[in-house]
């Protein structure tokens, strides 16, 4: 067994994906396979040969340099609101459900969310649904804003929903076996700002955790400071790879897949005297699916690890545990 089998590996492997975008069942096959090795040991990996073009990635970090340059009052206009979209102001979040880690201070970092478009007028935010609203944007003096923003959630949708079926290849289903969860996806595109960080005990950019949900998709900056954990307790550097993601498990998929697939513990230190962008995309079931173990992760005449759980309910305990906004209007909610 080596190293990579063992969980005790000692850098990030690279899985080209242009496969998945052509017609050679074969070749998709293969890549898929790849695909699962990588999961089940490791759980990270980066994606390249996507056709998501640098220019694209490149406008989004520029664009989120432009609006984390905006003075705090401006910023502040787009205060993350009660469907999670907008400015989380720095510090504005801990990571107290972290699995790996004891956490009592706040990520050193400032970022603003784009979820899954919901207009007013949609059902779903009708009825007041969790995390169903329309998104908030900076006004016209960032020109452009939305639309490099729009272009490039709509891109990592398309890369996210080939993974979602390389996965199902991966585990002898077919290509379409999980689409059905992702016809209304949780998606968050997340820009960050990670000032460099002073030398401290605890203190981190983003302290040791494991992702919530489905599958994480990573533009990260030249910087660096990304690091993920091996079985063996060593924190691995992710550094950046041209033209890459980095692509890892969450928690979710790896209950979807009763564990067979690792949520791998990950942070980020920035003590590089440089400011640190990055840009996550997260993909995630509809609000409204259970998630129970798919059978071909079950050995027979086992019972699941996990109970079936809504995703909804699942993702909103999480967020209310670890963002100070809102145990702040839920403490009001119980006083009032």
């Amino acid at each position: 067994m080596d190293e990579r089998e063992r969980g005790d590996f000692s850098e990030i492997p690279i899985l080209d994906v242009s496969a998945l975008y052509g017609g050679d069942q074969e070749a998709i096959r293969a890549t898929a396979a790849t695909l699962r090795r990588h999961l089940e040991t490791i759980g990270f990996l980066y994606v390249v040969g996507h056709p998501i073009p640098r220019a694209d990635v490149e406008a989004v970090r520029e664009a989120s340099k432009r609006f984390f340059a905006l003075p705090e009052e401006e910023k502040l206009k787009l205060k993350i609101d009660r469907n999670f979209r907008g400015y989380l102001p720095f510090a504005g979040s801990t990571i107290v459900t972290s699995s790996v880690a004891t956490v009592s201070k706040p990520n050193q970092s400032e970022s603003i969310f784009f979820m899954h478009e919901v207009g007013e007028d949609d059902p779903r935010a009708l009825a007041e649904k969790p995390l169903q609203g329309p998104n908030q944007w900076p006004d016209e003096s960032l020109d452009g804003f939305r639309q490099t923003i729009e272009r490039y959630v709509d891109e990592m949708g398309t890369l996210a929903r080939k993974m979602v079926g390389a996965i199902a290849l991966s585990l002898g289903l077919p290509a379409g076996r999980l689409d059905r969860y992702f016809e209304q996806p949780t998606t968050f595109l997340r820009l960050l700002h990670y000032p460099t960080q002073p030398q401290e005990e605890g203190l981190f950019g983003s302290a040791p955790h494991t992702d919530y949900g489905f599958i994480t998709l990573l533009a990260q900056d030249d910087v660096g400071g990304l690091e993920v954990k091996n079985k063996a307790g060593e924190w691995v550097p992710a550094p950046p790879v041209s033209d890459s993601f980095v692509m890892n498990v969450g928690d979710i998929l790896a209950r979807w897949s009763n564990d067979q697939f690792v949520s791998t513990p990950h942070r980020v230190i920035n003590r590089s005297g440089r400011e640190r962008y990055s840009q996550p995309f997260f993909f995630d079931p509809s609000m409204d699916e259970v998630i129970e173990a798919l059978p071909v992760c079950v050995p027979a005449g086992a019972k699941p690890k996990y109970e079936p759980v809504l995703y909804g309910d699942y993702l909103m305990e999480r967020i209310d545990k670890n963002y100070h906004y809102r145990k702040k209007k839920a403490a009001e909610a119980a006083s009032a």
